[in-house]
């Protein structure tokens, strides 16, 4: 896998790339109690975004890459344990903004749905 983005994210909370092509990329977590927002063990749904929104930015995969909006859906509670695979795709491109849609699956139902607009930058947004 040739990854050119995101080098330095965490991957316990983020995930750990799997497959990363040419505007497609998988990306594998497996939920923790540190996730858990109560007793009932509900892992928090930002958790889930930033799953979806790191296969979105390796989807993508270029160093300048960032995320300008979002529009998601939360279908289905995660809980700690759950093994969760979020897979990216560029489906549009228009000069510097790329537009991706992300799902994230736990087992073989959907419990995110996200659009995500991509932006790649002559210089890296800090720069």
């Amino acid at each position: 896998m040739d990854i050119r983005t995101h080098g330095q994210i965490d991957r316990e909370l983020s995930g750990t790339p799997s497959e990363v092509t040419e505007n497609h990329a998988k990306v594998e977590m497996t939920a923790t109690q540190r996730m858990a927002v109560d007793e009932t063990g509900l892992v928090h749904g930002g958790f889930l975004f930033g799953l979806a929104d790191h296969a979105a930015m390796l989807a993508v995969n270029h160093p300048n890459v960032v995320l300008g909006g979002a529009e998601v859906r939360f279908l289905k509670p995660v809980l700690p344990g759950d093994r969760l695979v979020a897979e990216a795709t560029v489906t549009e491109t228009d000069r510097k903004k790329h537009a991706v849609e992300a799902f994230v699956y736990k087992n073989d139902e959907t419990v995110f749905s996200g659009r995500f607009d991509c932006f790649v930058l002559d210089r890296h947004v800090l720069a």
